[in-house]
């Protein structure tokens, strides 16, 4: 039996004045707690983002190369590692797998906060990507809520992402400031061990851990993924929007210090410019989940080439580059918000999990060319040459996803099946077919229900006759 499933402190299980009011106390302690896991996580890949390029000189045999390859490093065991850890988690249980990611994290921010030379540096960081938990902090989360809450713990967790970004961008350089480069691998180990008693003494245990389709990866089902045109537009697209942030950042810092910004007040430039890109962000998203996803999606691409030539031509002076940093956080934070819903909308019934693990693992991918393709181009030809390459794939993005059809607004439902159903899943598919908004049917056998796309305007009314 897996620890999981060990004296479990409670269940998701709702009674009825729950459902009225929405998570019980089970859900909003998971809710909070992994959401905090996920910050921890996210900042072992952020934090060093806005300094690390500045003071990664005073390592033994730094070059910008090797710097880039440390940055990125992290993303390439993450692309690598987070789907067989959550199919792993399947096996032998959510926190066993959890803990041993969050060792591997606390580990190599060890070994990297005592590095000297920058080869043990970037072994650190290895170290720190190993820590792949991604998928199996989803599927505890899932393992954790009911159908109908699941949505909004979700939604947490990916808002986590965002908020431990900004968190990032001002703690990194005031500590920095404060002390060294190496207080932001301390930092990050102790953070990790703060984690690790998270879970095991505030995470509740699942009453049971079990695979799950929206949350869970199948090879099979990937295989079947990789073909699907529009999906594969959106995970170019988080590929490329990663490459984008993490080559900025290896060359702002630097711009900044140009411009007579020291790393000590270069949070005061970020901390503005993030809140400020809010003005872009919100219309965008607001008008994209309206009437235009397209369009805003293609504006926003746009929008990241026209901010990478602005960094190119422009000189690096103070203004000149807080405006540019303001419309990059803008544009950036508006793709980063609406790509997972596009995704989820797209993805088939029964291969949201599987869809969202490929699309992360092109996220974390995107780190680690972003982070070497800028070491290798900022230490070679500079900036400026930095910049233009990335207005250049900016428009080959931008010619890629031209193609994109935005899809309609469907959500995902399960629908339990009975004993007839699975003894006969055709008539299960064709009775469920049939109700009034349903899309798309998929049953799985193993998991004992169906998933549903449908439109939730029509299917509301269909299910008063259940």
């Amino acid at each position: 039996m897996s620890r999981d499933n060990a004296d479990p402190v409670g269940s998701p299980e709702p009674s009825p004045a729950d459902t009225a009011v929405g998570m019980n106390a089970i859900e909003r302690r998971a809710a909070w707690s992994l959401g905090l896991i996920y910050i921890i996580r996210m900042l072992g890949l952020f934090l060093i983002l806005p300094v690390f390029s500045l003071l990664a000189e005073g390592y033994v045999a730094s070059t910008p190369l090797l710097v880039g390859f440390a940055i990125g490093i992290y993303g390439l065991l993450q692309a690598a590692l987070q789907i067989p850890f959550g199919m792993l988690s399947d096996r032998v249980g959510r926190k066993p797998v959890i803990a041993l990611g969050l060792v591997l994290l606390l580990t190599g921010s060890v070994v990297a906060a005592m590095a000297d030379h920058i080869h043990v540096v970037i072994i650190g960081r290895a170290l720190q990507g190993a820590g792949a938990i991604a998928a199996a902090l989803t599927a505890l989360a899932a393992d954790l809520t009911r159908e109908e809450q699941r949505t909004k713990v979700m939604a947490l967790l990916g808002a986590s992402i965002g908020f431990s970004f900004v968190l990032a961008l001002i703690i990194g350089p005031v500590l920095v400031a404060w002390y060294s480069i190496d207080v932001l691998f301390w930092l990050t180990a102790a953070c990790s061990l703060v984690a690790i008693l998270l879970l095991f003494f505030i995470v509740p245990n699942p009453v049971r851990c079990h695979y799950n389709s929206d949350t869970g990866a199948n090879l099979a089902t990937m295989k079947r993924l990789l073909a699907h045109r529009d999906l594969l537009r959106l995970d170019l697209s988080i590929f490329m929007l990663h490459v984008l942030i993490t080559a900025t950042f290896f060359a702002i810092p630097l711009s900044l210090a140009d411009a007579g910004v020291d790393n000590t007040r270069q949070w005061l430039v970020y901390a503005p410019t993030v809140l400020i890109s809010l003005l872009i962000m919100v219309p965008a998203v607001i008008v994209a989940e309206k009437r235009a996803m397209r369009g805003a999606l293609l504006m926003c691409i746009g929008g990241l080439a026209v901010v990478q030539v602005y960094f190119a031509v422009l000189p690096a002076q103070l203004f000149v580059l807080a405006v540019g940093i303001t419309l990059f956080f803008g544009f950036f934070n508006s793709l980063e918000a609406l790509l997972p819903s596009l995704v989820s909308r797209l993805a088939p019934a029964a291969a949201k999990g599987s869809a969202m693990g490929i699309y992360s693992s092109s996220q974390f991918l995107g780190a680690f060319v972003g982070g070497l393709g800028a070491g290798w181009l900022y230490g070679s030809f500079g900036p400026r040459t930095l910049f233009l390459v990335l207005a250049v794939l900016c428009g080959v993005w931008l010619v890629l996803v031209s193609g994109f059809s935005a899809p309609r607004k469907l959500a995902t439902l399960r629908e339990p099946l009975s004993d007839a159903d699975r003894a006969a899943p055709d008539g299960a598919i064709a009775r469920l077919s049939a109700l009034p908004g349903v899309e798309e049917v998929a049953v799985a056998i193993d998991e004992g229900v169906a998933y549903l796309k449908v439109d939730r305007n029509q299917y509301v009314s269909a299910g008063d006759n259940h």
